[in-house]
């Protein structure tokens, strides 16, 4: 890995803001650097902005040409997965280019990180020098190679399995990702006492247990209410599928996180209570779906649920730390064109389908209404069967 001269720091620096596009219509005008190359670093630093922030504000910080921002984790995703662990040493198996492996060892005494790729392992070690992070161990190596000749025994191992195929698909089964886990856990166990997992959103959680087998704990981590990782947390000594803890987890920028924990015992043993709609309105974080707290999280907070199948909750009172988003609800509607543009004088306002038999965009298309505005509708079926639109404001 080469490093870049001040002159070209600078103009990284300098333009790091600027149209890429346009800096390379531009390229004869500075002969004497290597723009092309140079500009993919203002790409990389453009793309990972609101993301790595960290790495970004570090004038000297280097990224991969091939860097994918959108595959690597988020600073706070990294952070949060870095508190649910700690100990002596903790093994990246799977390191990439380090977020993770940086905010672990801020929970360890002594991290390795393992990243078979020549160049993302030189850059990801160069830049845990440039950050300070001086209790990490990079080394180029796969997954496999490192278990082999590894001696000793790490309290945690982590993994995120790389979810590309050959022809850059899409993956999320177990088996299809690289490493195989379920190849690797026989190995895996005998270095470690806990494996910490990362895996697709896309991956069903119960399928997930049931080829795991030794699941003692699963997360689901969404980031603004969108679903970024699930993570499993392996042990020995592990509960019965059904016993396993679930936490759904909707981490916040400027508040504390949404946190709900259940077992599938409980939400299989919850009795809803069904209503309709009464003065507030509530739709769970999207974290709370995918684990798939349906009916426990209403008995759990004592709400009505408007429907087996729809999803969403209410309550005559407001409950303020609802892990989701809440609703004033104005009224109700039936789904008919005219009824429903007498609410919106502007012919704009948000919408949302649960439990419904058409999508947003055939809605608007049959009903003219715009996106935007301050009234939010909600396409559903109630506790009688009958499609109905919950018409609402933000509480």
């Amino acid at each position: 890995m080469r490093q870049f001269t001040p002159q070209e720091q600078e103009f990284i620096l300098s333009h790091q803001h600027d149209d890429v596009a346009q800096l390379m219509l531009q390229a004869s005008r500075y002969p004497e650097l290597p723009v092309q190359e140079l500009v993919q670093q203002i790409k990389a630093r453009q793309k990972a902005a609101q993301k790595l922030p960290t790495w970004v504000q570090h004038p000297q910080a280097v990224f991969p040409v091939a860097l994918s921002v959108e595959q690597s984790s988020s600073e706070e995703t990294a952070a949060y997965k870095a508190s649910l662990v700690s100990g002596k040493l903790l093994v990246d198996l799977t390191g990439g280019f380090g977020v993770d492996t940086y905010y672990f060892a801020r929970s360890f005494a002594q991290v390795t990180h393992v990243e078979q790729n020549p160049e993302l392992q030189e850059v990801a070690k160069y830049n845990f020098g440039l950050l300070g992070a001086t209790n990490i161990q990079s080394l180029k190596s796969t997954a496999e190679d490192f278990l082999h000749t590894f001696e000793g025994k790490a309290d945690v191992l982590y993994l995120d399995p790389a979810r590309r195929g050959t022809r850059d698909q899409k993956l999320h089964l177990l088996q299809d990702c690289e490493p195989d886990v379920l190849h690797l856990l026989p190995l895996l166990f005998q270095k470690a006492d806990a494996i910490l997992l990362k895996t697709s959103p896309m991956l069903d959680i119960e399928q997930a247990l049931q080829e795991l087998a030794q699941v003692a704990h699963v997360w689901v981590v969404a980031l603004q209410n969108e679903v970024k990782e699930v993570l499993y947390l392996l042990q020995p000594a592990a509960p019965a599928p059904a016993d396993v803890p679930r936490t759904a987890v909707n981490l916040l920028p400027k508040s504390e996180p949404q946190l709900l924990t259940f077992t599938r015992a409980q939400e299989e043993a919850a009795a809803p209570v069904f209503a309709d709609p009464q003065e507030f309105v509530y739709e769970p974080n999207a974290a709370i779906l995918k684990a798939g707290a349906y009916r426990y999280l209403g008995q759990h907070l004592h709400l009505g649920k408007l429907h087996p199948n729809s999803h969403l909750y209410t309550s005559s009172k407001l409950l303020p730390l609802f892990p989701g988003r809440g609703f004033r609800c104005l009224g109700v509607s039936r789904y008919n064109k005219k009824e429903l543009l007498k609410h919106l004088p502007q012919k704009k306002a948000n919408i949302t389908v649960r439990n419904f038999p058409e999508s947003v965009a055939e809605i608007r298309k049959k009903t003219g209404i715009r996106e935007g505005g301050h009234t939010y509708l909600f396409f559903t079926t109630d506790m009688h069967q009958k499609p109905v639109v919950l018409i609402c404001e933000k509480a």
